[in-house]
């Protein structure tokens, strides 16, 4: 994947798990581990807890990874919290959201960077499409121009068609994932 770059992954509901751990787990050791990039993970579907245990089981390290959490922030006693994490209120505080990400990315001395979006999906259960569509081309574009690679995760029957199309064009690729992670 090239710097200044975004990847669009579809994945299809019916083997969603599969294709998304393959192709995570794929991302996280090419770039988080071999070329010491630095990655932020945007943790919408999951906790950041679950997600930090299930790569810690296939041996994928999360130290040169931050997570930003918008799922757990209820949840979570603050003494339970994960590291690596921050923690924002709800996924509809999209500007909260981007501001996080513009930080940990301002922090990072790692010379390649890598925002991972987990998922647009689910991002648009909480958010309207037009407020959505415009985060996202917002978000998108200022990640390009920083020099930052964007990796997108969407499910394919999920996502309404007017996300799709604004999400092909903000994307400079496009993958769509059978089972298994195989495109």
């Amino acid at each position: 994947m090239p710097h200044s770059s975004a990847v669009l992954v579809r994945l299809k509901g019916a083997t969603y798990t599969d294709s998304y751990f393959a192709a995570l787990s794929a991302v996280l050791r090419e770039y988080a581990m071999e070329v010491k990039g630095y990655v932020v993970y945007l943790s919408v579907t999951n906790p950041a807890a679950l997600l930090i245990d299930i790569l810690g089981s296939v041996d994928i390290p999360t130290k040169n990874v931050s997570f930003i959490d918008v799922t757990s922030y209820m949840m979570v006693d603050k003494a339970q919290r994960a590291p690596n994490t921050t923690y924002v209120e709800s996924p509809t505080m999209l500007e909260t959201i981007m501001l996080r990400v513009e930080y940990l990315l301002r922090r990072s001395t790692s010379e390649r960077k890598i925002v991972v979006l987990d998922s647009i999906s689910s991002l648009a259960i909480h958010n309207n499409v037009p407020i959505l569509q415009e985060f996202l081309h917002i978000l998108v574009n200022k990640l390009k121009s920083i020099g930052a690679t964007t990796i997108l995760f969407t499910v394919i029957e999920e996502t309404a068609p007017e996300l799709s199309n604004v999400l092909s064009l903000i994307s400079d690729a496009n993958v769509t994932l059978e089972g298994g992670g195989q495109p």
